[in-house]
């Protein structure tokens, strides 16, 4: 089967063909870094996830990328309000990053360059665009000639003068055109400030991707991935400057996630209603976090409300009962060899789930196969005699499905397994000697730690709730 990524620039589903076979170099713009990540921030973060983790489950080695802004003008306001430098305020908010996405279940890229640790090359790459006339000082301020790159406006698909001024591209009487955008600002009285070429500044927001990932992965990447939000201005300003830089392409694939509403509202400051990360997993698990965000395509919107967690809590339980289901089984199977039934229901649902991963990352079908494994499975454990093989099948099947996902408890959370059943037992001779007061206490201390006991044919069994 064939991977296929839907490219943002040709608007189309392309096969998707590394550059160096068997490796993937993936850029994904990370956070600003002056306040804790949002609901929003939180979409990219899991997706992109998953893409990574889907593309080494089948044997990609992926050098993946993001970067943190830690100097900009946010950076610049939230550290006069706290009384900080701006290092400090962003030190603080890489912390916060990292505990969130560990949260979150995130696997840390492979690398997280931050812009105020590569200021040299940022320097050199704007004094290189200003070598090849893509790029003028007025004032101290240095800024990119949007006319001297003819294909800008490729990526959102408008042309030069069809363009809205987006966030960040200040409209100034220097410059030469209104579309053209900022490299380096110069710096204004106490602020933060770096020696360059044309006095002293901080770089623009656009150049530091374009310098990063020309530093970290290459004039060409793979795959450079973000919201849909970033698609225009900065993917590209990001594709003029490292384009009229190189002459090659700056990105194969580009890829963009739909935005995230809350209660059918846009999320905005000016409604109050964005939910910062550390807030929501203080209420709801990471798991039915990672569950909502992807039940959806990536590409669409996705509405948070009340009614969509506990729904996403309601499947959760699903997949996880029956996963339990097939534990507890394991204590009563026959040895044997895995039954061909098992077999061939384990393997058509592992193309079908490679299937829909294939078809764009398309998420959603690819729960819908773990759902299918749960159907078959929760009748083939309800059986009178299982097989320990088959039972094992089933479960790898369930956890490599996970392990691109990342959507189920993983088992060192809490009590162990082991433990539990330790517990069980106990519980159980408690009863037999009539000692009510421990089997009570027991079934207390498992209920506080989410662990219900339910009463089967084939004895006592827990699941999480």
């Amino acid at each position: 089967m064939t991977l296929k990524i839907y490219n943002t620039m040709s608007r189309t589903k392309e096969e998707f063909r590394p550059l160096d076979p068997g490796k993937v170099k993936m850029y994904v713009c990370g956070p600003t870094v002056y306040d804790y990540i949002h609901i929003g921030n939180a979409r990219p973060v899991i997706f992109f996830d998953v893409v990574r983790r889907y593309l080494e489950s089948v044997g990609y080695e992926v050098n993946y990328v993001v970067n943190f802004t830690d100097v900009d003008d946010k950076l610049i306001r939230k550290a006069s309000d706290m009384g900080m430098t701006v290092p400090e305020v962003a030190d603080l908010f890489v912390q916060k990053y990292y505990e969130d996405t560990k949260g979150l279940g995130v696997r840390e890229a492979t690398l997280h360059p931050r812009v105020t640790q590569n200021m040299t090359e940022i320097i050199e790459f704007i004094s290189g665009l200003e070598e090849k006339g893509l790029a003028y000082e007025a004032g101290g301020d240095v800024y990119f000639r949007t006319r001297s790159f003819p294909e800008y406006g490729k990526l959102s698909h408008q042309n030069l003068e069809e363009l809205q001024y987006g966030i960040r591209v200040d409209v100034d009487e220097r410059k030469e055109n209104p579309q053209d955008f900022v490299l380096w600002k110069a710096a204004k009285p106490g602020e933060i400030s770096w020696s360059s070429p044309w006095g002293e500044g901080r770089p623009g927001w656009h150049i530091e991707c374009s310098a990063m990932v020309r530093k970290f992965l290459g004039d060409t990447i793979d795959i450079h991935g973000g919201g849909q939000d970033l698609a225009f201005p900065h993917h590209e300003c990001e594709i003029a400057q490292s384009e009229g830089m190189t002459g090659h392409a700056m990105a194969n694939y580009w890829m963009h996630n739909g935005f995230v509403n809350i209660n059918n509202e846009k999320m905005s400051k000016s409604l109050g209603n964005g939910i910062n990360v550390n807030r929501l997993l203080e209420s709801i698990p990471s798991q039915v976090i990672r569950y909502f965000m992807l039940s959806g395509h990536y590409r669409n919107p996705l509405n948070f409300s009340d009614e969509a967690v506990e729904q996403a809590k309601g499947s959760l339980a699903r997949l996880e009962n029956c996963i339990a289901g097939l534990k507890h089984r394991l204590q009563s199977a026959a040895e044997g060899e895995a039954e061909e039934e098992v077999s061939a229901a384990v393997q058509a649902v592992k193309e079908q789930f490679e299937a829909k991963m294939n078809d764009d990352f398309n998420t959603p079908d690819a729960i819908t196969a773990m759902f299918e494994l749960v159907n078959f499975a929760n009748p083939y454990a309800a059986r009178e005699s299982v097989k320990t093989a088959s039972l094992q099948l089933l479960l790898e099947q369930f956890a490599a499905m996970d392990g691109v996902l990342g959507i189920l408890t993983p088992e060192d959370e809490g009590l162990l397994d082991d433990e539990i059943e330790q517990l069980i037992i106990e519980r159980t001779e408690a009863r037999k000697s009539k000692n009510w007061a421990r089997a009570d206490e027991i079934r207390d201390l498992l209920t506080a730690r989410g662990i219900l006991l339910e009463d089967t044919a084939q004895g006592i069994r827990w699941r999480r709730k």
